[in-house]
């Protein structure tokens, strides 16, 4: 009800609230003035605003909706991989010498395709037995609440 509302929002608040703050510096790190940091992160809270009404809008029509969720996983794919694909293959630097930067490459590898397995496998588990999952949250919902 009304409590669940107020405990969503502020977590919500105490979750973004340093997201804002940190993007209000990145921009000032930047060489931005603080009147345009200001313009640009409401400019992108305005958009943001604009997209979910957008796909608000959208969701209500049945067939636009797995289009919607297509699109929204192959951009979230595409960030990810931009971001990170970089980052793995660039390595990183050996804290005690330079002369070992090569040193554990293999493991390093092995280790991020590890990690990345794990991550894909979760996901296709937890999309497989969602049904099951539901059933077994649910239950444990209701005898808590007894």
């Amino acid at each position: 009800g009304y409590m669940s509302g107020v405990s969503t929002s502020v977590a919500v608040l105490c979750h973004e609230l340093p997201h804002e703050i940190g993007d209000f510096a990145m921009l000032l790190k930047a060489g931005m003035s603080i009147k345009q940091a200001i313009f640009y992160n409401v400019l992108s809270s305005v958009l943001a605003f604009i997209g979910m009404v957008t796909g608000l809008l959208l969701g209500t029509i049945s067939n636009v909706t797995p289009w919607i969720f297509t699109a929204t996983a192959g951009i979230f794919l595409y960030v990810a991989l931009v971001d990170m694909v970089p980052e793995l293959s660039s390595g990183h630097a050996h804290p005690i010498s330079k002369d070992k930067q090569h040193e554990g490459h293999w493991l390093e590898i092995m280790l991020q395709v590890l990690g990345m397995s794990m991550g894909v496998s979760i996901m296709l588990l937890i999309a497989l037995y969602e049904h099951d999952l539901k059933g077994i949250f649910s239950e444990g919902h209701h005898e808590h609440s007894v």
